[in-house]
């Protein structure tokens, strides 16, 4: 049975006993990414809770500039919310009456919008003595002066010859700002750096995988990556950037005084070709634990050895203390993208135990406890097999970003799980080299993608799309409850003291749960999808909760056609704040994008050029456009504009006419003849549609298509 021995946020109370004094300073703040550096995203405030929350009306809202996805967590300090948008824009408010403050547009330029696997999101700031942080999608850390809006210093944190980006929210520990950055799926090499709060000068610097062993870094990771990770990589990885990107998950135990990294995948995914005589690949898909005053490493537990899978342990942890076989133990919690969830001695790495907490996970059969390694089935690795395979979960993850929370008050973790799977091919020959503007796999898309499917396998596909809430026990290793989605990549969880459990719906729904039985409590609509993680607050005595709107990221862009089975595609992006006496209202939603396509047909193209088309959209497009041509709800599903079939089209691509959107010129990689074909493509994708809605219309009205 698990009992409550102490909490380690400083933002909490010691004990099982929540704060509930609203004028606590500590407790009325949301003054970091996951409250506390505990991470729990547990707030100790019990105004609002399961008795009265089926009062809770809308205080405030706040129309956003772009309807590009929403990932952030609001920062509440003495009555002000610092809120970052798409494009890594910050906003401060004032939290009771949603009254703009101050704004702050860091300018990213749009055409590093291709840099970016999974769209231009940010998901917070980081708040601390009278500054606001926040890393730029362009790779850039800025502190903000929290009172004007303007910028104190700016400093560039990446090599900008390389295709990084930032979409995590910085951390503050000791006086230091920490944030990592993105861009595995380009080739690059991962890295967390620590710049001082005051002056912006760099700290130290940790790099996750080893670079060229010839040529040391200078950074206080090269002792450690000598020793303990070059023997675990073969061939020249460092040509292909090795991976390893520490793009969101960061927690720290000021008791132990150690900071925790989660780290990510491999560059490119196929080991084959990363590291061609195999290894474990440290740092990869491990959870890292550093001083926060030097960075030096204290120990690692790798989840996934040799990732081939994009297996990411960047999904947030959290620090706990649980009572586990009788003995009170200082835990680390993980739910990484593998589908394992993790319990670890935070002090020294040691495994405690590690069950799956999904259904169906086909890549390993359990985690071995003598070795701490998982038990891999003879299938998984597609490069060797030379065979398709497909994995449960796949890149999306079981938990991917979409951030969980602890109740210490239950002892329960509340996760975003998705059953989301993916096949792996893999590709011939020995060789690979990146490629510009397109991410590096090594994963041969095109011998996966086969005919356009029908409607009837697409539903048949969208059937093993799953999402739900899932409260696990962490100490018994089994799930509490669950509340089953109509499909995959809904909001992050929040946690209180009131009983009390509230997550945002892929659907466009808010809704508040108990936290020991999962009865739902209450709802709202917020007439577009939420993604991001809420928050609870109170200002002079008053309780509120916080969330952001916005239907963004990866899932929405890449998944298409099969995005519309977690719910509706229109997009609203807004801050939305409650409280119990809210007397505010949402204006009538915006009408939904027209899914009607002109009826005018032309002549139909090439099937030759048609197919040409369609390989260059997986490989360019796809992330972006949603696959098959069908849009996510973000980004214009091209089957429906009114340029495609005009010289426009060429401009965009080739000519960069909407590169201060994110629509890059791709001159450099494609020709005339290419953008034919991917019109050609387009054009037969239109086609196709209209011949299935006139199915659908003639079928429901008794009559023969035409």
């Amino acid at each position: 049975m698990l009992t409550c021995i102490s909490v380690v946020s400083l933002a909490m109370t010691a004990g099982c006993h929540s704060a509930t004094s609203n004028g606590d300073a500590a407790a009325a703040d949301w003054s970091g990414h996951g409250k506390g550096p505990d991470e729990k995203r547990f707030s100790p405030l019990d105004g609002i809770d399961d008795g009265n929350v089926g009062g809770l009306r809308l205080a405030w809202s706040y129309d956003l500039d772009t309807s590009r996805g929403q990932e952030a967590t609001p920062i509440v300090v003495d009555g002000k919310m610092f809120v970052s948008t798409a494009w890594s824009k910050v906003k401060a408010f004032d939290a009771a009456t949603g009254k703009l403050l101050w704004d702050y547009d860091p300018e990213v330029p749009g055409a590093w919008a291709v840099n970016g696997c999974c769209d231009v999101v940010n998901r917070g700031v980081a708040y601390s003595d009278g500054k606001v942080f926040v890393g730029t999608f362009d790779g850039r850390l800025v502190a903000i002066d929290a009172e004007t809006g303007k910028a104190l210093w700016d400093v560039n944190t990446i090599d900008r010859t390389k295709p990084y980006t930032i979409t995590g929210a910085p951390r503050v520990v000791k006086g230091k700002v920490l944030i990592g950055n993105g861009g595995a799926e380009f080739g690059v090499r991962g890295y967390v750096s620590a710049y001082d709060e005051a002056t912006g000068k760099l700290a130290w610097r940790f790099y996750t995988v080893p670079g060229d062993p010839s040529e040391p870094d200078g950074a206080v990771s090269d002792a450690v990556l000598r020793d303990k990770a070059v023997p675990t990589w073969t061939g020249e990885w460092w040509k292909l950037g090795g991976g390893g990107t520490v793009w969101d998950a960061i927690a720290y135990d000021p008791d132990l005084d150690l900071l925790y990294i989660g780290v990510g995948n491999g560059a490119p995914w196929n080991q084959k070709f990363r590291s061609p005589g195999g290894g474990d690949n440290l740092f990869l898909a491990s959870v890292v634990a550093l001083r926060p005053d030097s960075g030096e490493y204290v120990w690692h537990y790798q989840e996934t050895p040799g990732d081939s899978w994009d297996y990411t342990s960047t999904q947030q942890m959290i620090l706990a203390d649980l009572e586990i076989e009788g003995k009170p133990r200082k835990v680390l919690l993980h739910a990484p993208k593998n589908g394992f969830f993790y319990v670890l001695d935070r002090g020294t790495g040691e495994l405690l135990s590690a069950k799956p907490f999904i259904s169906g996970v086909n890549w390993a059969t359990h985690i071995d406890m003598k070795t701490g390694r998982p038990v891999e089935t003879p299938e998984a690795r597609y490069y060797e097999t030379g065979k398709m395979f497909f994995a449960m979960p796949g890149a999306m993850g079981a938990h991917s970003w979409h951030p969980m929370s602890f109740s210490p008050k239950t002892g329960l973790v509340y996760i975003p799980v998705q059953e989301v799977g993916l096949p792996y091919a893999p590709l011939d020959g020995d060789g690979f080299e990146n490629q510009p503007m397109r991410t590096n796999e090594a994963v041969d898309w095109l011998a996966l993608s086969g005919p356009t499917p029908t409607p009837e396998q697409r539903a048949e596909a969208a059937k093993g799309l799953k999402g739900r809430l899932l409260a696990w026990d962490p100490v018994a290793q089994k799930p509490a409850w669950s509340v089953e989605y109509q499909g995959p990549a809904n909001g992050g969880t929040l946690a209180t003291a009131g009983n009390l459990v509230f997550q945002g719906t892929a659907a466009g729904q808010f809704v508040a749960y108990s936290a020991d039985k999962g009865k739902q409590l209450w709802t709202f609509d917020a007439q577009g999808p939420i993604i991001a993680g809420p928050v609870s607050f109170s200002v002079d005595g008053k309780q509120y909760v916080a969330v952001l709107s916005g239907w963004g990221g990866n899932y929405p862009l890449v998944m298409g056609y099969q995005a519309a089975r977690s719910g509706r595609a229109l997009n609203v992006s807004r801050v939305l704040v409650f409280s119990l006496d809210g007397k505010a209202h949402l204006p009538p939603p915006p009408p939904e994008a027209s899914a009607d396509i002109p009826l005018e047909q032309t002549a139909a193209p090439s099937p030759a050029w048609a197919l040409r088309g369609r390989q260059l959209y997986d490989t360019y497009c796809s992330r972006c456009h949603g696959g098959a041509a069908v849009g996510g709800g973000v980004i214009a599903d091209l089957r429906h504009s009114a340029v495609i079939e005009t010289d426009t089209f060429r401009h965009i691509l080739l000519d960069g006419l909407l590169e201060p959107r994110g629509m890059v010129s791709f001159r450099s990689v494609l020709t005339d003849a290419d953008v034919e074909a991917l019109r050609a493509y387009i054009v037969q994708r239109k086609q196709e549609t209209i011949a299935e809605r006139d199915g659908i219309a003639a079928r429901r009205d008794g009559k023969p298509a035409s």
